[in-house]
């Protein structure tokens, strides 16, 4: 063999080609690209609803702050006019304690109103695809063999008292007992009393202790800084000087006076009114509805939550344990999972096992929503993906116009089996 008619090759020169016998080089090998590390998210960012989360989700309110601005601004306002104007008059002629009770008055309602402004009031997380499916499911089942819209109640007992849950379409779910859902929040709450726009936040299980503390406390330093500025303006004008000319030389007790009057007499209201609630268990919700007192329409009716003693209903509500938050809003999101879908709408056929699912994320046709995927082409060659036409079974790869297309094609057929087999059922002896 001559030299030229081979070439030698250097073992340790890399990238070199190897040549084969029939004078063609192989094709190299296709390595995925290395797909970029995603930083894992929190589920407050991916949570349905219109709340606003602050803190890396430590801290929740509602999406308007409503009057929550105009709160603190009367309440720092009118203290801070109070330890500006009146405690160095009061503390001089009477005590030093009056200062330092209007202090912790103040601390106490800033704290229990941040407190009600800012957690989560119990909200209850909105039901999986799955479950949706079940209950949907459910409700198909309890209609007659001739077609009608699904009942979208339920009946349980509760202290030997029928109570009616309702179905939430936004949530997918019948609410649980005193749960009612929030148009501005967007959510269901558990116990729900009202939406509160003065402290920005549904009040709810969870936090309904704290705004009965806030508005009990806040009741306190009005009345207490009401009183306090009527003993200065009585005091200074004992020293044979008018009412006129001692609001000219302190015009701070002037503004406290006016906003203590006229706030003074809707807070002790508020406090009341919710007082009564707390006695007899009630929330803002049903007593306005009248669900337990007759105003409704139905008879011999009473509360089944009421434990027919004013302290243990009082317990109970104020002093019980705090449950805990169900949404878990700083907890991770696996890899796997998906956010929830807004809406959900599933038409049942003929057969249980075939099922259209029409989401706002996705659109699955019986049993191809629970096939597994074939290998992803995008790990291979530009050269391979396009060699040729694209498999019977690769229908997968199509575009999402063309999936939802020929889903709504399969949609529209299986409707009319329904319709078709229920005309059928009617009219069968």
């Amino acid at each position: 063999m001559n030299k030229g008619d081979y070439q030698q090759i250097d073992p340790r020169t890399p990238g070199t080609p190897t040549p084969t016998s029939s004078g063609h080089h192989p094709q190299p090998r296709c390595h995925p690209l290395p797909q970029p590390l995603r930083k894992p998210r929190r589920r407050w960012e991916v949570l349905p609803g219109k709340n606003r989360f602050f803190c890396d989700g430590r801290l929740i309110t509602a999406s308007q702050s409503g009057m929550l601005p105009l709160t603190l601004g009367l309440i720092l306002v009118t203290s801070g006019l109070f330890f500006i104007f009146d405690c160095p008059f009061l503390v001089k002629h009477l005590t030093s304690y009056i200062p330092a009770v209007g202090g912790v008055l103040f601390v106490f309602v800033l704290v229990t109103l941040l407190q009600t402004t800012f957690s989560d009031p119990g909200i209850l997380p909105r039901a999986t695809t799955d479950e949706a499916i079940d209950i949907e499911k459910q409700i198909d089942n309890t209609g007659s063999a001739s077609y009608r819209p699904p009942p979208r109640t339920k009946e349980v007992l509760i202290n030997q008292q029928v109570v009616k849950l309702k179905y939430c379409f936004t949530c997918k779910m019948f609410r649980p007992p005193r749960t009612s859902h929030c148009g501005l929040c967007d959510n269901c709450v558990e116990r729900f009393d009202h939406h509160c726009p003065w402290v920005g936040n549904c009040v709810g299980k969870r936090n309904y202790r704290f705004f009965y503390a806030f508005i009990v406390s806040l009741s306190f330093l009005t009345a207490f800084i009401f009183g306090c500025v009527a003993i200065h303006l009585t005091m200074r004008t004992r020293d044979e000087k008018s009412l006129v000319l001692v609001l000219q030389e302190s015009p701070g007790s002037a503004v406290e006076l006016v906003i203590c009057f006229f706030s003074v007499w809707c807070i002790l209201g508020l406090s009341g009114f919710h007082t009564y609630l707390i006695a007899t268990n009630l929330t803002t919700n049903e007593d306005i509805k009248g669900t337990w007192s007759g105003k409704s329409g139905a008879r011999d009716l009473t509360n089944p939550y009421s434990h027919r003693n004013l302290i243990i209903n009082c317990c109970s509500v104020l002093c019980g344990p705090m449950p805990p938050s169900l949404i878990n809003r700083r907890g991770l999101l696996s890899p796997n999972e998906h956010p929830q879908a807004d809406a959900d709408i599933e038409m049942p056929a003929t057969d249980d096992s075939n099922w259209i699912h029409v989401g706002k994320s996705q659109l699955a046709t019986g049993p191809a929503a629970n096939a597994e995927p074939t290998p992803d082409v995008s790990s291979h060659c530009e050269a391979h993906r396009s060699a040729g036409p694209l498999p019977n079974d690769a229908s997968h790869m199509l575009p999402a116009e063309t999936k939802a297309k020929k889903t709504k094609k399969r949609m529209a057929k299986v409707a009319s089996d329904v319709q078709a087999s229920r005309r059928g059922q009617k009219e069968e002896p």
